[in-house]
């Protein structure tokens, strides 16, 4: 798998530059580098660095400089050798665009973020973690040596909000905005306990516009506002009022405005559970912010979306029924105009000053490819070969339709069947080459899969039809999926399996206990099984649990997957990792013993040194061993 991510066009539209990552089972980690590309397709893409980790890669507004994020190799990750437990974090490098060795212009504890030039290509703001003395390989010994983790100081928690997974605690490490001149020298401009991201240059460079929370609540709710500062430092101005959870923002062009994306925080500012995350303007000096788009229609694409301010609009990423289109909306809030369209998804997008657009787009049967306007720049996907993703579409018993997937393996039939069930639930599968269908089906299974009540892509409505009766809305929807699969002489409704992570492994929960009769096995992975006990251990389970599972009265314990455990009898293979933080262990462990203690075949399956994302973003090796471990469990009792 060669995977291209978001690219950078020149001004002058004549080339891009792309970062492309793969998983390096040497190391047991990923790689990525950079590629250049040209737009008139008159030469192949040439790779232009040869880093470990390149990535971020941002062209200069006159053209001369690339600006990006270089991560160096851990000791030890070699063939052969152990892994070390982490590569260096990315620091901000630049190099001339015409060719040249790279610049390293950051040397700092926990690594820079995205950078974004400003107007005059002199400077670069970005914004970085800022470890508390003595903590993130800070502290010293009186001998000098540097404290270990372990040795560090107790965390003296007030709020909800101190951690999250896959980063790890947030309490001692402020987000902080930093500029950096070409010469080396880095400003930090923000200090204190608060956070501060995403930063954006004014038109005429002298102010930036971030994220932050500034309340006095913060930490305690998911608020975020949009604000201003002066590019050298000094007093900031929020521009928003603090009902939004706010994401990213950008100068529009004329400087008078920023636009940026949110959805509402909801009530108590602790309610943003399964809405859609619109496009917004606020006025720089002040006035109420606008929405830009109906919150009902359209929603930025997650994980990955982004939003550009241009001359002729602000292009967004868009959910849409398992695709993701690149929108450009007016800035009046007019109609907007579908740039990208059709079934596939927009993985990234840069515009050029003279209009020329570069995408980075990802299809049923590639991994992404390099396109400037429809024409395809890249071949990264050359040779790939996938089995066919079928569109199918169901009707539930209330007549809803329930739109999805089959990808079918080679042959004839019967083929046995995998139902696989997304996370959040606000989530979508689509329109893209997926690695978890094609594995399985390529293993001999029928695989279906689709996006129920609950999910995003489809109108907010369609999402929050699940709350408060989240098991049994899902479960109607999904059920009807499997149904209309079954349909077909070609698949085998007596062998049937299920499958899913995190809100997937909650459905896989439910279904076992309660339509246990449908399925031969099942493969619980990441889930939430007991809200009560969710609430208190997830990092988001103070607000995720009473906003989704809470909502319009409804029950923890009759929505809670194990309240029905001791109605399962097919066998269930339960998956977690032991630093996840989102669904931690201890869901799967109760679980464990719940059906243990009854004499239910189960096997719970426990990655070390992981959190929530193994299944996408874990150690190689890992990644292999979960599915050689799925596909032995479905093998040994489908």
């Amino acid at each position: 798998m060669r995977l291209p991510g978001a690219p950078a066009v020149s001004p002058d539209g004549t080339i891009a530059v792309v970062p492309v990552s793969r998983l390096e089972f040497a190391a047991d980690s990923y790689t990525s580098q950079l590629w250049l590309v040209r737009t008139d397709g008159g030469a192949e893409p040439t790779q232009l660095t040869h880093g470990w980790h390149d990535s971020a890669p941002r062209i200069s507004p006159d053209g001369r400089w690339l600006a990006f994020l270089r991560a160096t190799k851990a000791v030890g990750s070699r063939a052969g050798g152990p892994k070390a437990e982490h590569d260096s974090a990315p620091q901000l490098c630049v190099m001339p665009l015409a060719g040249g060795e790279p610049r390293r212009l950051t040397d700092l504890p926990l690594g820079a973020g995205t950078p974004a030039w400003s107007p005059d290509s002199a400077r670069l703001a970005f914004s970085a973690r800022v470890p508390q003395d003595g903590r993130y390989g800070t502290g010293k010994t009186d001998d000098g040596e540097t404290v270990g983790a372990d040795g560090e100081p107790p965390r003296r928690i007030t709020r909800y909000f101190y951690r999250v997974d896959g980063l790890g605690f947030l309490l001692d490490r402020p987000a902080h905005l930093h500029v950096a001149d070409l010469d080396g020298t880095v400003t930090q401009l923000t200090d204190g306990e608060l956070g501060h991201g995403d930063p954006d240059w004014s038109p005429d460079g002298r102010t930036l516009a971030f994220v932050s929370e500034r309340h006095d609540t913060r930490g305690d709710d998911f608020a975020s506002d949009v604000c201003v500062m002066p590019a050298g430092g000094g007093e900031i101005r929020v521009l928003t009022d603090t009902t939004y959870s706010a994401g990213l923002c950008r100068w529009a062009a004329d400087g008078r405005s920023v636009v940026f994306t949110a959805n509402l925080a909801g009530e108590g500012r602790v309610d943003p559970v399964i809405r859609n995350e619109s496009l917004w303007s606020v006025p720089v000096e002040g006035g109420t912010a606008r929405q830009l788009l109906d919150a009902e229609a359209y929603t930025l694409a997650a994980p990955g979306g982004d939003i550009a301010a241009t001359g002729r609009g602000v292009l967004f990423t868009n959910e849409h029924r398992g695709a993701v289109q690149l929108l450009r909306v007016p800035y009046d809030g007019g109609t907007p105009e579908i740039v990208v369209d059709g079934p596939r998804q927009v993985a990234g997008f840069s515009e050029a000053a003279d209009g020329t657009l570069v995408t980075t787009i990802a299809g049923p049967a590639d991994w992404g490819e390099v396109y400037a306007g429809d024409t395809r720049l890249t071949g990264f996907s050359a040779g790939v070969t996938a089995l066919e993703q079928v569109e199918l579409t169901a009707t539930a018993p209330d007549g809803y339709p329930v739109h999805g997937w089959v990808v079918r393996p080679a042959g004839d039939g019967p083929h046995p069947v995998l139902l696989m069930i997304h996370g959040g639930p606000f989530a979508q599968y689509g329109w893209r080459l997926f690695d978890e269908a094609q594995v399985y089906a390529g293993a001999g299974y029928a695989v279906v899969y689709g996006n129920p009540r609950g999910s995003s892509g489809y109108g907010e409505a369609h999402g929050r039809a699940v709350r408060g009766n989240v098991g049994e809305v899902s479960a109607r929807d999904l059920l009807a999926l499997l149904d209309a699969a079954l349909e077909a002489g070609d698949l085998d409704g007596d062998r049937v399996g299920v499958l899913g992570g995190s809100h997937g492994g909650f459905m896989t929960t439910w279904l076992a206990g309660r339509h246990g009769d449908r399925f031969k096995a099942a493969v619980s992975e990441r889930a939430v099984n007991a809200i009560d006990s969710f609430q208190g251990s997830s990092d988001i389970g103070w607000l995720f649990a009473d906003s989704l599972y809470g909502a319009n009265g409804g029950s923890f314990e009759q929505q809670s997957p194990l309240t029905y455990a001791g109605k399962i009898e097919i066998p269930v293979l339960i998956i977690h990792s032991e630093h996840d933080w989102r669904c931690p262990v201890e869901q799967a462990q109760r679980l464990f013993v719940a059906l243990k203690r009854r004499g239910t075949p189960v096997e719970l399956l426990l990655f070390p040194g992981e959190g929530h994302e193994l299944s996408r973003s874990g150690r190689p090796s890992h990644r292999v061993a979960r599915f050689d471990a799925i596909l032995e469990w479905f093998g040994r009792h489908v």
